[in-house]
């Protein structure tokens, strides 16, 4: 039996169920958060996003690590999970005001709202803090592709759409190799983006 479960009966009903709704709801909340990162998980995210997409300055972003594969095989898995905990942080702190979470593996989503017409420029910053390298470990570091899509440049489309537009921008600046944002495209959204990569598909 649990030490809460344990101190309940002693408790006034009131403030006895008030402890227990707030250990639910701290145990709930655990539950959405990725255990490495502690971003949201893909579902949390997807219904906290959804929220700012209401918000006709919304910016979706995605992001990937590049070369993440080579980091585990060189340095070990136990330096690619510090890396991806030091990549979930800086995208925390270079989106304030948004909501940022894992999709999974080495991929994030963040929707932030532009409130000053600045994403373009926040987001080359961003990229290069990204790609700095991990503060306990100097030799563990690599570039974050980075795809992003105003809201307001394609209206109507869901929070699933712009992830795709933001994922095709993404690998548009994976291509180039040079490491900076991508804003993606005006125009038709290429179906087949996704679809590339086995295993993916956009939050639903």
């Amino acid at each position: 039996m649990s030490t809460l479960a344990a101190l309940l009966p002693v408790l006034p009903p009131v403030i006895g169920w008030a402890v227990h709704a707030r250990w639910l709801y701290s145990r709930l909340t655990i539950a959405r958060r990725d255990p490495l990162t502690g971003l949201w998980t893909r579902e949390a995210f997807t219904r906290r996003a959804r929220r700012l997409l209401r918000d006709p300055r919304a910016v979706v972003v995605l992001a990937d690590v590049d070369h993440f594969k080579q980091i585990n095989d060189t340095h070990g898995h136990a330096a690619g999970d510090l890396l991806l905990a030091t990549i979930a942080n800086r995208l925390s702190h270079g989106t304030p005001g948004g909501v940022v979470g894992r999709l999974g593996g080495d991929e994030f989503a963040a929707v932030v709202i532009d409130r000053d017409g600045t994403a373009a420029d926040r987001l080359d910053v961003l990229a290069r803090v990204l790609a700095r390298p991990v503060d306990t470990a100097p030799e563990v570091h690599t570039t974050v592709s980075l795809g992003w899509v105003r809201a307001a440049d394609h209206p109507g489309e869901d929070l699933s759409a712009l992830l795709r537009r933001a994922d095709e921008a993404m690998y548009a600046a994976k291509r180039s190799g040079r490491s900076a944002p991508r804003r993606a495209r005006l125009g038709r959204l290429l179906e087949s983006v996704m679809g590339r990569r086995p295993g993916r598909r956009g939050a639903a």
